[in-house]
């Protein structure tokens, strides 16, 4: 089949590369303009734009798919189906029959479960132990459509969003060849999703990433996972922000140490922090204008006082 590609981040490169290694011929590739990015704040392509460049294929970067131009060089391109994945721009009622096997989405959640932005965020922040990726067939509602192929992943007791986000980009691109071979075979028959199970994952903002100490450990030690690497986890210090990477629920022994929400203590080898049950084990934290260290590394430079707390 004639494909045209929709895709941008780095979790979409794999689905694109397994496209690029398929039967199926990429005519075209849709993806997000160019960004600023990096402490100089340089306009960089998407990693998708990257791929496809060094692949020859043309490439056109909308900033809307209203726009007549790239509604132009879509119909000029002809597909036979539109693959997309974590394109991030939404796609017109008027260019849904385009494409005579529709626009295939690759979606990280298992529909209806996690309709929406950010379904790996949310998946570990729950504390979910299976999640997956579906394909499934755009209409104009958010993640609605029709479901064609499904997966199953484990969720690792120690995974961050990031760690789980790429095993299902790599299943989740053989899943999309897949499931375009079976459209192009005439095996597949799409299934309407239920009404039983919906949620959704709207975009994690950077306040939803602010560690709250009052909730218990295993919370804590969840919104930190589900945050790294993006937005990162953050809470403060000294008044000013401190970002925070995994934290591990400390093992509580004979020698437990009690602390309050928040309450910083520094031993030998390890940076406890309390929370609204157990306290957890600072792992790397990053204060503003510093590189990221270890928390034990931290602490020798700002010396928390006694009772000293985080987010205070």
């Amino acid at each position: 089949m004639r494909l045209v590609f929709a895709g941008t981040p780095d979790a979409a490169v794999p689905s694109l590369r397994a496209l690029l290694r398929s039967e199926h011929e990429v005519v075209g590739v849709l993806t997000r303009p160019d960004a600023r990015a990096g402490r100089g704040r340089s306009l960089r392509p998407s990693p998708v734009r990257e791929v496809a460049l060094e692949a020859g294929i043309p490439v056109a970067t909308p900033s809307s798919l209203r726009d007549a131009e790239a509604q132009d060089q879509l119909r000029d391109w002809a597909p036979d189906a539109c693959p997309v994945v974590a394109y991030g721009l939404l796609v017109p009622p008027a260019l849904l029959p385009l494409p005579r096997h529709g626009w295939v989405n690759l979606h990280f959640s298992l529909l209806p479960a996690y309709r929406g932005a950010a379904p790996v965020q949310h998946a570990l922040r729950a504390g979910d132990d299976v999640t997956g990726a579906v394909t499934f067939l755009l209409e104009e509602g958010m993640d609605t459509g029709p479901v064609l192929a499904r997966l199953t992943e484990t969720v690792r007791p120690r995974d961050t969003s990031g760690d789980l986000l790429d095993r299902l980009a790599e299943a989740g691109a053989h899943l999309l060849v897949s499931t375009l071979d079976a459209l192009e075979a005439g095996a597949l028959q799409p299934e309407p999703q239920p009404a039983d199970g919906v949620s959704l994952a709207p975009k994690i903002t950077v306040e939803d990433a602010r560690v709250v100490w009052d909730h218990p450990a295993y919370a804590v030690d969840r919104l930190v996972r589900s945050c790294t690497p993006s937005p990162g986890a953050w809470t403060t210090f000294r008044g000013a922000r401190l970002k925070l990477g995994p934290v591990v629920p400390a093992e509580q022994g004979p020698q437990e140490v009690r602390l309050a929400p928040g309450e910083v203590h520094v031993g030998r080898d390890q940076v406890l922090v309390g929370t609204g049950s157990t306290p957890v084990q600072l792992g790397q934290v990053q204060a503003q204008g510093k590189r990221a260290m270890a928390a034990t590394d931290w602490a020798r430079g700002v010396r928390p006082g006694p009772r000293e707390v985080l987010g205070g």
